[in-house]
């Protein structure tokens, strides 16, 4: 019996909607992780890219648990002398909340090209709305 060994052309992709109204930032950020990178499937093979793709919609409504909405913060560094930049949770998720599901999900995959690749596949909107009607996405349920 021979290990079944996925190819980059053979794949069929698939479109998933996940809804983050309510949910847990860390809990839906490891389940779309594992979504994008296709640990869901039989043919799951590390080196190749076979996951799906997924849009997060209502990502202003997701929710952290104990003290990390006061004190999550998020850095950046220019590499300059004194380009320290940091962001509170707070203030992210006012601005920008599809950047804060948008990190939590990219700290979950690999940190390589092909990581690159799968980061691509991930849409995050704000409210209940998103562009992707033609692709006929599913609806993915993740328990709260």
């Amino acid at each position: 019996m021979k290990t079944y060994l996925a190819k980059p052309g053979q794949v069929e992709k698939k479109w998933y909607v996940v809804d983050a109204k309510g949910k847990t930032l860390g809990r839906l950020a490891s389940v779309v992780a594992g979504i994008l990178r296709g640990k869901h499937r039989p043919d799951y093979t590390p080196n190749v890219d076979c996951g799906d793709h997924v849009i997060v919609i209502n990502a202003d409504q997701i929710v952290v648990t104990g003290k990390k909405a006061q004190q999550k913060k998020y850095y950046s560094h220019s590499m300059y002398p004194g380009g320290l930049k940091v962001t509170s949770y707070q203030d992210l998720m006012d601005k920008k909340p599809e950047l804060v599901v948008r990190k939590a999900v990219y700290g979950m995959i690999p940190h390589n090209r092909l990581g690159r690749a799968q980061i691509k596949k991930l849409k995050v909107y704000r409210g209940p709305e998103h562009p992707h009607a033609a692709q006929k996405p599913e609806t993915l349920e993740i328990k709260a």
